[in-house]
């Protein structure tokens, strides 16, 4: 029945404003006209609305604000091979999940999709805040059989690509924020972590988890949370298409993954950094355990560690750290 209704939101996407035949859908489908109707009646219980013309047939014109994995999978229809997608209404943390469905021997590409989370996992052992309300919390799974050593600037490349989409999908200016933040406007929009399993010197199993607040509103956040937080729907003013946007997420990740993959992404990767890096050449403070460390950012070096001038003159190179605008005066930058 997935089937059913992914082809006949399809169809219908693919008409654009035009109406398509129900005949149309019921040969596509080798079912009756009858039962594309029934289908129809059971999407508009979902949250899609369509009009219908006699004699002409049916037109797509609203759809949920939820997610809704048919549509999702419709919108990525048009993939030459499309991932296996896992959607849940609610999840621990999806990157939990991607650990059990390796341990199922799920296969790869692997998209996993929540409404919400209970756990959602950050760096460093921190809880991702995630409640239901149209925000993204999704997990890509994959098995590239790469050295460790490959792995370094991945995190920063699908952030940069995050980027890259945002800006393109609701025409605003997002920026990355070292090693793993997505801001708007200085506030966190969205968060990533990779985990990967290495075997015998090689990544075996590699997951790269996104949580993105798409339209969730900041009032709505833990108190603490609300001066630094905000959302793709605060920062354009309008509601932002879930399921539309999380279908061209999952087509730009896949992409840079190939990409990564490949070997063949270091001059966009700088092209990039140079357009979403949000800390070149402003004071922050580094902190690693007990150590904190202030300077002026430079850049990053072809290892995504990050470069750190202090008020010495001296450089500093750090592969992790949690970084913090910082109002102390230091030493420009070079």
């Amino acid at each position: 029945m997935a089937h059913t209704e992914t082809t006949i939101l399809r169809e219908l996407l693919a008409g654009e404003a035009k109406p398509v035949s129900g005949a149309r859908i019921a040969r596509k489908l080798g079912i009756s006209r009858v039962a594309v109707w029934m289908q129809l009646q059971k999407l508009t219980k979902q949250g899609f609305v369509f009009e219908a013309t006699h004699s002409l047939g049916y037109r797509l014109i609203g759809t949920p604000p939820q997610l809704h994995p048919g549509l999702v999978t419709a919108y990525l229809s048009g993939r030459p091979r499309p991932p296996q997608l896992v959607c849940l209404d609610t999840v621990d943390s999806t990157n939990s999940e991607a650990e059990r469905q390796l341990a199922a021997g799920s296969a790869v590409p692997l998209v996993i999709l929540a409404r919400t989370q209970t756990a959602g996992r950050g760096r460093r052992g921190r809880t991702w805040h995630s409640p239901a309300g149209g925000n993204l919390y999704c997990t890509f799974v994959f098995r590239p059989k790469l050295e460790p050593a490959h792995l370094q600037d991945f995190t920063l490349w699908m952030g940069l690509n995050v980027c890259e989409l945002i800006s393109n999908f609701c025409k605003i200016d997002p920026g990355l924020k070292w090693p793993n933040d997505l801001l708007l406007s200085g506030r966190k929009a969205g968060g990533m972590l990779t985990e990967a399993r290495i075997d015998a010197d090689e990544i075996h199993d590699l997951v790269f988890g996104l949580g993105l607040n798409l339209n969730g509103r900041t009032a709505d956040l833990p108190r603490e949370l609300q001066s630094t937080a905000t959302s793709l729907a605060e920062a354009t003013g309008a509601p932002v298409d879930l399921n539309r946007f999380a279908a061209a997420l999952i087509g730009r990740v896949l992409g840079a993954y190939g990409t990564f993959v490949e070997g063949g992404y270091r001059d966009k990767f700088a092209d990039l950094w140079k357009r979403y890096d949000v800390l070149r050449g402003r004071p922050v403070s580094v902190v690693q355990g007990t150590r904190t460390v202030t300077g002026t950012t430079t850049g990053i070096d072809n290892e995504g560690s990050l470069i750190v001038r202090l008020a010495s003159g001296r450089t500093e190179r750090f592969r992790a750290g949690e970084v913090t605008l910082s109002r102390q005066p230091t030493a420009p930058a070079a």
